[in-house]
């Protein structure tokens, strides 16, 4: 049994191949478009609250904005959790990405008395919670807000 030891470079048994495998990264590319269109329905709020419609031009949203929403039965809820009146800035102090600096985003149903809203926003602000926006459904410019009284 003989080995030949000899360095040959004419070997064409090992040519280099120029190509790119493209294939695991199509692969790679599917998955992470399958997990943003499972994930982006789910970093909606879907509380079902009728919103009063506004003129006003719209701003952008920030990256996690945290809402806090009255229902039409005035309960009380912070993204989609519920929430009692009495525990709604101890629970706001206790969110990871809550700072008194941050605006609240504030929705609140049609139904919705006047004094009730103003009431949470009186909470808010004794709470130390002074950056409050109010989120309304947009509208045609120039067009009165539905619900305004007509002259």
């Amino acid at each position: 049994m003989a080995v030949s030891l000899a360095d040959n470079d004419d070997d064409d048994d090992f040519s280099e191949t120029h190509e790119i495998n493209v294939t695991p990264f199509i692969d790679v590319i599917l998955v992470l478009l399958i997990i943003f269109m499972v994930a982006a329905p789910l970093s909606t709020v879907d509380l079902p609250i009728d919103l009063p419609t506004s003129s006003a031009m719209p701003q952008k949203k920030p990256d996690k904005p945290t809402y806090l929403s009255i229902k039409p039965d005035l309960t009380l809820a912070i993204g989609e959790n519920p929430v009692h009146r009495a525990e709604l800035i101890g629970t706001l102090d206790g969110l990871s990405d809550m700072s008194k600096d941050k605006y609240v985003f504030l929705r609140a149903d049609k139904s919705v008395p006047y004094g009730e809203l103003m009431g949470i926003m009186e909470l808010l602000r004794s709470g130390g919670y002074t950056r409050v926006k109010l989120v309304a459904l947009e509208g045609a410019p120039g067009a009165p807000a539905a619900g305004a009284a007509q002259p």
